[in-house]
């Protein structure tokens, strides 16, 4: 039997960051713990919105305690300002997440639709209709952020496992990048000079 997991979701953005907190195994119902979005004010500096999502996802991952972080892969969109902004945004929570040493999973857009509604190209209304569904909400999580964030919790839980066996064993097959007998040392701080 599969070990339990629970994974934080971060949906990233500058103005709106989703987060989702679901436990659950592979093959089963999840269960939603916590949703909600992060807000930060365009009428701010970047380095100080950037220090509110992370210590937003400092607080949750303290609160929560996940042993699993989800965090949207980022890709180029239309709109190359808010692309950069979601992709620094998914940065910080990354940080947050390593410096509480809690393992981050990256999952692309169509990876999570298709987890969560059987349609990689599902739009925003079918995922937040399935994301209720699957989790058994009263309610539909609003906005969309949310929903997402849920979705990429609810993906990790379902696809991460498998993925990471299948990684493992991909590498241990000789396929990609050769599989050292020792872990790379952990992150462990700055030292002063």
């Amino acid at each position: 039997m599969e070990v339990l997991m629970r994974v934080l979701g971060i949906d990233p953005g500058l103005t709106r960051c989703g987060w989702g907190v679901v436990e659950g195994r592979p093959g089963a119902r999840p269960v939603a713990l916590g949703v909600g979005v992060v807000r930060t004010s365009p009428d701010l500096d970047l380095e100080l919105r950037l220090l509110e999502v992370h210590t937003a996802v400092t607080a949750l991952l303290r609160e929560h305690r996940p042993t699993a972080v989800a965090i949207e892969r980022v890709f180029t969109q239309n709109n190359k300002g808010t692309a950069t902004g979601t992709a620094q945004a998914a940065g910080v929570a990354a940080l947050a997440a390593a410096q509480a040493d809690v393992p981050v999973a990256w999952h692309t857009p169509s990876e999570v639709k298709a987890a969560i509604s059987g349609n990689g190209r599902a739009d925003k209304d079918q995922v937040t209709m399935m994301v209720t569904r699957v989790l058994g909400l009263a309610t539909a999580p609003k906005p969309a952020d949310a929903a997402d964030a849920l979705a990429l919790a609810v993906c990790h839980v379902w696809r991460g496992p498998a993925q990471q066996r299948l990684r493992v064993a991909a590498l241990a097959g000789g396929i990609g990048a050769p599989v050292r007998p020792a872990t790379l040392p952990r992150w462990t701080g700055v030292t002063p000079r």
